[in-house]
């Protein structure tokens, strides 16, 4: 417990702790865990404030992924069942979006599957429908597409889009188990292309890929080494006929040690609990806010639903916590 506490007030002293010290922090014992969390949340209480970020996003492209990552219901390697259509039209993403906003979301993304955008009638429609969402809705805007190149990250920067998604998923030591069909290298080439185009990057991962505890240590301080300020971290939901359909949840207590982990070695990111918390965290999803994170995706996610929005406002009022206000140019 004194080592807990003794390199927690290093980090709120302004100092960075050590791959070892992470380490030693994502494996400490069941019984510790609530001094890791209360101890991270007082990090995040100093360097994140006491807001949270609510963000939703639209599955606006559906199946039919050439990628083959093992974990992902759209991939057309693999026979999931999962809905398929092209991109959506501007009514049904901006009325998304209403819904979204009118839910208690600051941010709103639009997601399609596919390695990028080849489409170039498709890309110029999403850059059109984001400018329109954050002109009239004024809600801040965000694009997750796949591989970017930078004058699409320039275009993107152009229709009022904020930040940028791209997803690292696991730590690169674990990332060829995982995806074959492009590499660690492309997502750094993405990310770069993004932050050149002055976008901000929201990247994160995926805990339960069959990665150990120092994996996930290994891609919080990539994500640190790459200046990421946003960091969204799923909890693997399997499904069905995916690779992966048959990996075993993680205990709840292991999934916050590495939520508290991330913020002591990323003091002032937003990291936010996303996609599978409800069935992973289960009732002590209330405790990912109070053990560091600073932000949630609510509503649904690309194929799995979550939790009703109400619920999720409902819990930021019992813990005392307000909504962050959009920043808008």
């Amino acid at each position: 417990m004194q080592q807990i506490i003794a390199l927690a007030e290093k980090v709120l002293d302004g100092q960075a702790i050590t791959k070892e010290e992470a380490n030693y922090l994502i494996n400490v014992s069941d019984d510790d865990t609530m001094v890791l969390l209360s101890m991270a949340d007082k990090i995040r209480q100093k360097f994140a404030g006491d807001a949270v970020d609510c963000c939703a996003i639209i599955n606006g492209r559906s199946g039919k992924c050439s990628e083959n990552c093992k974990f992902c219901a759209q991939s057309a390697h693999y026979c999931t069942g999962v809905k398929e259509y092209g991109l959506l039209s501007e009514e049904e993403i901006f009325s998304a979006a209403q819904k979204a906003k009118a839910a208690g979301a600051v941010r709103f993304s639009i997601v399609t599957s596919g390695r990028g955008q080849s489409k170039k009638d498709d890309f110029a429609n999403i850059c059109r429908i984001l400018a329109r969402i954050k002109k009239e809705l004024q809600i801040e805007v965000c694009a997750s597409l796949g591989i970017l190149t930078l004058e699409q990250a320039q275009a993107l920067k152009a229709a009022g889009v904020t930040r940028y998604h791209s997803n690292l998923e696991t730590a690169g030591s674990h990332f060829p188990d995982i995806c074959t069909t492009h590499t660690y290298e492309d997502k750094f080439v993405t990310i770069k292309n993004a932050q050149a185009a002055g976008l901000r990057v929201c990247s994160g991962g995926i805990f339960g890929l069959g990665e150990t505890r120092e994996q996930r240590v290994e891609m919080a301080f990539t994500l640190k080494e790459l200046g990421i300020d946003s960091v969204p971290l799923n909890l693997l939901t399997p499904i069905p006929g995916t690779p992966l359909e048959k990996s075993k949840p993680l205990p709840p207590l292991e999934i916050l040690r590495a939520y508290a982990v991330f913020r002591f070695i990323l003091p002032k990111a937003q990291i936010r609990t996303a996609g599978g918390r409800e069935v992973n965290l289960r009732d002590l999803q209330a405790l990912a806010l109070n053990g560091g994170a600073s932000g949630i995706m609510i509503g649904g996610y690309l194929t799995t639903a979550g939790r009703g929005t109400e619920r999720d406002i409902q819990m930021l009022k019992d813990l005392g916590r307000p909504r962050s206000t959009p920043v808008l140019d």
